[in-house]
């Protein structure tokens, strides 16, 4: 009986530490659903609520429109003393977002990252608290406990694609 005990346990814990140990090679995030997917070799390993710009429909076109980007970047570094719980950058802008807010002259707008809830709402790391709108300036955030999740399994660079 304790052997079928302790090889039923094992079982239950083997996607969890298949999960541990795969290597996040994309995250996704879906605009329309609030969502944000951490995937290895296709499969998804996590999915979290996230957060927005407050201005969400559309693409970034420039400083201050408070829009998330869209497309295909990478998540280039780690910011751990952030403003916010934790953060890691999105390459955003890319050539052709510097173009095209060339041609409509204004600046494209930056420091667009992945990050947790503000510091200033003093939440611990394992807190699961959201603030309950999208609120950012055009960057995506989690739960601090989502963040604390996403930062130990994600390595830069790592590419992230965000879709409408």
């Amino acid at each position: 009986m304790r052997t079928i005990l302790l090889t039923l346990g094992l079982l239950l814990c083997v996607p969890q530490l298949r999960a541990q140990q795969a290597r996040v090679d994309l995250v996704k995030v879906d605009k329309s659903e609030r969502s944000l997917s951490l995937i290895s070799q296709g499969q998804v390993l996590y999915r979290f609520a996230v957060r927005l710009g407050g201005t969400p429909l559309g693409h970034k076109q420039r400083e201050g429109d408070r829009r998330t980007p869209e497309g295909r970047y990478l998540l280039d570094f780690r910011k751990a003393d952030s403003a916010f719980y934790r953060a890691l950058h999105v390459s955003y802008p890319n050539r052709d977002d510097r173009a095209n807010a060339r041609r409509l002259g204004v600046p494209p707008g930056g420091a667009i990252m992945i990050h947790g809830q503000p510091n200033g709402l003093q939440l611990t790391a394992d807190s699961t608290v959201t603030i309950p709108y999208d609120w950012t300036d055009g960057c995506i955030a989690l739960s601090n406990a989502d963040m604390t999740t996403l930062w130990n399994l994600v390595q830069v660079p790592t590419p992230i694609e965000i879709d409408p």
